[in-house]
């Protein structure tokens, strides 16, 4: 059966200098982790390698990720739907904007 992974990719965070980042986290609070969360049927790794070589990539996961976040996304995976993943992606990423981290997600 197949299975999805979140996962979360901490960003450079001069991406916090970009207006359409700044303008989507109204409540960074400037010094904390900026982090792209996603969602994919592969795993963490291969989905952070391939977004860095640009397959299917976010930009900002291309040009300003630097390392996976296991301690941000590791207790949800695996996850046993395309729309559970989703769901989770979403939630978490609001959670962690919540915190007042930088965050981008689709």
């Amino acid at each position: 059966m197949k299975k999805y992974f979140v996962y979360v990719i901490e960003l450079e965070q001069t991406v916090a200098e970009i207006r359409k980042f700044r303008n989507k986290n109204p409540k960074y609070i400037k010094g904390k982790s900026c982090v792209y969360v996603g969602q994919s049927s592969r795993k963490p790794l291969l989905r952070f390698e391939q977004h860095k070589e640009g397959y299917k990539s976010n930009k900002y996961a291309k040009y300003y990720g630097i390392k996976l976040r296991p301690d941000l996304y590791e207790k949800y995976n695996p996850i046993p739907t395309r729309k559970d993943a989703e769901e989770i992606e979403e939630t978490l990423g609001k959670d962690l904007r919540k915190q007042g981290y930088g965050v981008w997600f689709n």
